[in-house]
């Protein structure tokens, strides 16, 4: 493996591995344009940029070198790079895992590509426009203030307010090259991966469509080369199918994260082209009798809403282990799964929730406002984002759109509601496996797998109060907690699906004293004064959630604190707020089907 800039660095995408690689990471000259005059003035054409960004880190982070807070929506990159002289692949895979919001990229001062989109990933081979020697890339990026684009809780203005924080622009996951034959493996897909062992898996190729063999080895875990069977097929295509039956199989579960290892070997004419590697964990989802059932038995969502967001780095991950240590909180407190809130988190994240065994709920960051070609770019990134993650056995739903976020008119315009069918019906085309909630929160329509609600009624008591119609009659209450929004869309009504609290508690820890001004806060939560008043009040809302029989799950606000929601059981430096032995057992105690 090869990493010029961070030897220890782990391969950036762990669904699809291959050993020649080297990261782009690092100091790249860098320069805001606020103006707009790059193009005009050819910047792209070997100009030599201002100033210096620590790549991925935004430049409104501390660790980018930057740290100006200031709006800047156009923003410009360069770096040189040189290839390893054993690098004759024919083609070279120029990375990036995210850029936020579009990109358009030059090598050598020619026009490599572009994207739209800044949560999920994109690449183009730049061996076309490769000379010997030294090379140079450019970005030409564009993050402008607007509500309209997939922003997630990213001010619109720029400036933090209510549940809105700071912005991450630019580059802000990691940009790597990647040797690869011109005829390939392009995409790998999990089919099937039943607890029963069967294991199918398609193949797609980067090729013409032709006569293609491919090879598929399992081990006995993704670090392990023991084989436990392979198998073989050939096509006519541009894709294969691999069909197997894994003996003795292992599930995969929280409590027990079994992971198969994958050895795919691409060959046209009996001559290897493409090896890659990649991993499957074996699990059922099931919707039935109003609950969640994960290999075949009943699976209590016990979930904490976490926003991946760290204070010097904000969405952009500090590091691997960060990444890591946020999954391992999450465990230590007890929970068996977490819903990422407005973003598309980096797949490295994903990598640790599937090999530390943590449920996910994914979630497409929103708009603010709506439009016609709003609605477009949504639907696009989402797709986008289901494709990349569909293979991780730790995303247990898919969650399009949140709280009517970027769709303000739901109850008055049909079309509205109409995208929000539409949504679910395009998730479930790349994915039928997993359910899908096509409004998390309130203002549901027939199609959602799962019934969200979002309740913040505090005392507990309070909350208790709202469903005892619920305790009766099975059926949810008609209006949800703020400002009276119905549950479901008119002409729409909930059909028996399993009914989940996917926010609810988020107490905000007030201190007494001046060391924090009570109006920088986001005061919307129950307030606690001190971590004994916070685990009391945590207690008692676990008991009277635990004596509500018709839920499925629950998601706890938050994980961590972000800004000036300090509502987390962790702070933002990751300073635990309560035991995470006590919540553990607590959780243990209530739901041991969890």
């Amino acid at each position: 493996m090869r990493s010029n800039d961070s030897p220890s660095a782990p391969y950036p995408r762990p669904q699809m591995v291959r050993q020649e690689w080297s990261s782009l990471d690092g100091w790249w000259e860098f320069a805001f344009d606020d103006g707009d005059h790059g193009l005009a003035q050819r910047w792209f054409d070997g100009r030599t940029l201002p100033e210096r960004i620590l790549v991925p880190f935004p430049y409104q982070s501390q660790a980018s070198g930057i740290g100006s807070r200031e709006i800047h929506e156009i923003m410009w990159y360069s770096r040189g790079f040189a290839l390893p002289e054993d690098w004759d692949s024919g083609a070279l895979l120029l990375h990036f895992g995210a850029v936020d919001y579009r990109a358009d990229v030059w090598v050598n001062g020619r026009v490599a590509g572009r994207n739209r989109g800044g949560h999920v990933p994109f690449s183009f081979d730049i061996a076309p426009y490769l000379r010997p020697g030294s090379n140079r890339v450019t970005l030409r990026v564009e993050d402008r203030q607007d509500p309209y684009q997939p922003r997630g809780k990213q001010s619109a203005s720029g400036t933090p307010v209510r549940i809105y924080y700071y912005c991450t622009s630019g580059i802000w996951q990691n940009v790597w090259l990647e040797p690869v034959a011109p005829l390939r493996i392009d995409h790998l897909r999990v089919l099937e991966a039943h607890p029963d062992g069967r294991l199918a898996l398609a193949v797609q190729v980067h090729g013409p469509a032709g006569e293609w063999e491919a090879e598929l080895d399992v081990l006995e875990s993704p670090d392990c080369a023991r084989l436990v069977t392979g198998t073989r097929s050939t096509s006519n295509g541009a894709s294969l199918e691999l069909r197997l039956q894994i003996p003795d199989p292992k599930a995969w579960s929280p409590a027990s994260p079994h992971l198969y290892g994958l050895r795919v070997r691409l060959l046209r004419r009996g001559e290897l082209v493409d090896t890659v590697e990649s991993y499957a964990g074996l699990r059922s989802i099931e919707l039935k009798d109003g609950q969640f059932h994960l290999n075949g038995k009943r699976c209590f969502l016990l979930m904490a809403l976490d926003q991946g967001y760290w204070p010097d780095t904000l969405l952009a991950a500090p590091s691997d282990d960060a990444l890591r240590e946020d999954v391992a909180w999450a465990k230590r407190f007890g929970f068996n799964g977490v819903r990422k809130h407005q973003k598309i988190e980096h797949e490295r994240w994903l990598y640790w929730c599937d090999r530390l065994g943590l449920m996910v709920w994914e979630e497409m960051p929103n708009a603010r406002s709506w439009s016609e070609a709003s609605e477009e770019h949504l639907e696009a990134e989402w797709l986008r984002a289901v494709m990349r993650d569909a293979n991780h056995p730790s995303i247990v739903a898919w969650v399009p759109v949140v709280e009517s976020f970027g769709f303000p008119e739901l109850v008055r315009h049909p079309h509205q509601h109409d995208f929000l069918e539409r949504m679910v019906a395009r998730t479930r085309l790349v994915d039928t496996t997993r359910p899908v909630i096509d409004n998390d929160g309130w203002q549901h329509t027939d199609v959602t797998d799962i019934c969200t609600i979002h309740d913040y009624s505090h005392p507990v008591e309070k909350l208790l109060e709202r469903y005892a119609g619920t305790l009766q009659t099975g059926l949810p209450p008609d209006a949800t907690w703020v400002k009276g929004r119905r549950l479901f869309l008119e002409g729409t009504q909930y059909r028996g699906q399993p009914i989940v609290f996917s926010e609810v508690g988020g107490y905000l820890l007030v201190p007494e004293g001046p060391e924090r001004r009570r109006d920088r806060l986001y005061d919307q939560y129950g307030n606690v004064r001190n971590e004994d008043e916070l685990a009391q009040r945590y207690r008692t809302l676990m008991e009277g959630l635990a004596s509500l029989p018709f839920l499925a799950g629950l998601c706890y606000t938050q994980l961590t604190d972000v800004e000036h929601e300090q509502n987390g059981l962790l702070s933002a430096q990751r300073v635990p707020r309560l035991p995470p032995e006590q919540l553990a057992d607590l959780h243990r105690r209530l739901w041991p089907d969890g």
